[in-house]
C-alpha cells in the first residue's frame, strides 16, 4: 500500500474507531478488504462527477470536494 492510500485508509479506520468507540486494536480485519473497496468506489464516484477533458483527465477542485464532504457530515 502506497503512503497516500495508507493515510487514507489510517483516517477511515481512526473514524470508524471513534464512531464505534472501539480501539483500533480490537477490530475484526475480515472488513479491511470490502471497506478498502467501497472507499476506492467513493474517490472515484467524486472524480467521474466532474468535468472531463478531451484527453481523459479529471479537473476536480479541492473547494468541490471539501463541500461534498461538508455536506455528507450535514446528513
Amino acid at each position: 500500500m502506497t503512503e497516500r492510500a495508507q493515510k487514507i485508509w489510517d483516517i477511515y479506520i481512526e473514524g470508524y474507531s471513534e464512531a464505534l468507540m472501539t480501539p483500533v486494536e480490537n477490530f475484526s480485519t475480515y472488513l479491511d478488504k470490502d471497506s478498502r473497496k467501497i472507499i476506492a468506489s467513493v474517490i472515484r464516484a467524486i472524480v467521474s462527477d466532474y468535468e472531463t477533458w478531451e484527453d481523459g483527465t479529471y479537473m476536480v477542485k479541492s473547494k468541490d470536494i471539501l463541500e461534498i464532504a461538508d455536506e455528507l457530515e450535514a446528513l
